[in-house]
């Protein structure tokens, strides 16, 4: 097991270097640039001075060590990287961009959390409700309703919502953080996803447990309903939903960007959308190889979790 989590380990490493590379090449080839977007190209700014321009841009590449060559200058972002500095932001250049991660991402892991949890409440008593009355009408209904997760994005529920109890019942603000009633249209814009993933896997995954030879013996033995569904099947019927929600809760941390834009909310998602309208690159990088490292430790951490669930499966190194 240790010898299975080193190598894991090792490929998150190679792994995140990798993406690293590949954003920080793209990044340098995508069309414009953030001094180009927000000094240059507006007349105010230096009123087409040539001369100024070029000494602006000239303290610009040596402030953030532009002039460099390309793999120099990725090789300086690894070095500090490794020890989680990554350099100050060109939107915020009094702010190192780590800095800004752990101001923001502690708010957007709050709300994934809620999220999940709130998916959980209402996603497992639809999944097993539907698993026990399987081909019913209401078996349908489930089904049909836990659809609707796969077709609509969470941008599109945010914007729904902000109809609903804003616009029209006038009950919640459009925007804002900070209060309780903040985190409503957040958490139902972005549970809808998983809410969707856990109905269609607790109820596969409970009819397939109810068919199982030691359930039909469990029967033949006299237990009751209660002691035979929520004994023995639906316990056993919850061990493949851990492998959901690990990718579940992480997918909510990275893609809750348009949400996190729509309400407001201060998470990281606010700024990784800013750097990338904004071509701001150390932020960018930055943001994109760390929400890397959080979805593969958390499926990593699934993993050991499973392990301990089922102590059938053994680890190959």
């Amino acid at each position: 097991m240790l010898r299975s989590i080193g190598n894991r380990l090792g490929f998150i490493v190679l792994s995140l270097v990798v993406i690293s590379a590949l954003t920080f090449l793209l990044m340098q080839l995508a069309p414009g640039n953030f001094l180009e977007l927000n000094v240059i190209m507006r007349p105010e700014a230096l009123a087409g001075d040539t001369a100024r321009i070029r000494e602006v841009e000239a303290a610009f590449k040596a402030r953030y060590g532009l002039d460099k060559p390309l793999w120099q200058q990725y090789l300086t972002w690894l070095k500090g990287a490794v020890v989680f500095k990554f350099g100050p932001s060109f939107k915020y250049p009094t702010s190192n961009t780590e800095e800004l991660i752990a101001q923001g991402f502690p708010v957007s892991a709050s709300l994934a959390l809620a999220a999940t949890a709130v998916a959980i409440l209402v996603g497992l008593p639809m999944g097993i409700i539907a698993a026990l009355r399987p081909n019913s009408w209401i078996d349908y209904l489930i089904t049909f309703i836990s659809m609707i997760g796969v077709v609509i994005p969470n941008y599109v529920v945010a914007v729904f919502l902000i109809l609903l109890f804003s616009l029209w019942l006038k009950l919640l603000p459009t925007a804002g953080w900070g209060e309780w009633y903040h985190w409503i249209m957040p958490v139902l814009a972005l549970c809808l996803a998983p809410l969707t993933s856990i109905v269609r896997y607790m109820r596969t995954s409970l009819i397939d447990t109810l068919r199982q030879d030691y359930i039909r013996t469990a029967w033949a033995k006299g237990g009751t309903e209660r002691q035979v569904i929520f004994g023995h099947a639906l316990r056993n019927s919850l061990i493949p939903l851990i492998t959901v929600l690990g990718p579940q809760l992480g997918y909510l941390m990275v893609y809750s960007v348009l949400v996190e834009r729509f309400f407001l909310v201060p998470g990281l998602g606010a700024y990784f959308a800013s750097a990338a309208l904004e071509r701001d690159y150390p932020m960018l990088v930055a943001s994109v190889t760390f929400f890397a490292a959080v979805i593969m430790v958390i499926n990593l951490l699934v993993d050991i979790t499973y392990r301990f669930l089922d102590p059938r499966i053994r680890y190959e190194g």
